[in-house]
């Protein structure tokens, strides 16, 4: 019997959107939570290199804090979904998708929403990550 080749991955496998957001991007909020703009302090799950900028892409999930906003919002830290990025990246199709900025959803450490609507068009390969983000978006592109 001949002896078949391994195939590395997860059992959902997630094809690797290429990296547009960096730990000290800043992001405009895309939900209705109070903030306005956060900046990016870390991405948990990602390995590195030493040294190496931690990085992130559509649909990845990121640790923000808020600049711009309510008061009671500012200097908080919280995780956000990425929902569209500047950088173009390729999909499986062979199209390109870039977004005019870039953006993110706030959640709770649990992953629900501490907003009720999405403004604005959210990438496809972030609703089909996160169904609530699906569930919340006007756009989806």
């Amino acid at each position: 019997m001949p002896v078949r080749a391994k195939k590395g991955g997860a059992a959902f496998p997630r094809r690797r959107v290429s990296a547009g957001i960096q730990v000290g991007t800043r992001l405009v909020v895309a939900d209705n939570s109070g903030a306005k703009e956060v900046v990016v302090i870390g991405v948990p799950e990602i390995k590195t290199r030493l040294r190496r900028i931690p990085y992130a892409g559509v649909g990845d999930m990121v640790v923000v804090t808020v600049k711009k906003g309510t008061p009671d919002m500012k200097g908080q830290v919280f995780r956000a979904i990425i929902v569209r990025q500047k950088k173009p990246y390729r999909r499986p199709d062979g199209t390109w998708v870039a977004f005019e900025d870039n953006a993110c959803v706030i959640v709770t450490q649990e992953g629900t929403p501490k907003g009720r609507e999405i403004r604005g068009p959210v990438a496809r390969e972030a609703a089909e990550r996160w169904s609530f983000i699906s569930n919340m978006a006007t756009i989806i592109v």
